[in-house]
């Protein structure tokens, strides 16, 4: 379950970025109030630990992915 939410969080941060090389829109400073905001810092580290623990799931055998 863990695993699906990081995985979910990763997907919106690339969104998020895919939107910033595209458009030049911050969706999560937007609503965090500015990339500066504690709001958005707290978004920007969240989907960083989530890209972290995402890194594990390189590293594991197919099949205890599958059980999670």
């Amino acid at each position: 379950m863990f695993d699906k939410i990081a995985l979910l969080l990763v997907i919106i941060g690339g969104l998020n970025w895919g939107s910033i090389g595209l458009f030049e829109f911050d969706l999560v400073a937007w609503i965090g109030g500015g990339q500066s905001g504690t709001i958005s810092r707290i978004i920007y580290v969240i989907i960083a630990l989530a890209a972290v623990w995402c890194i594990s799931l390189l590293f594991r055998d197919k099949e205890e992915i599958t059980d999670s």
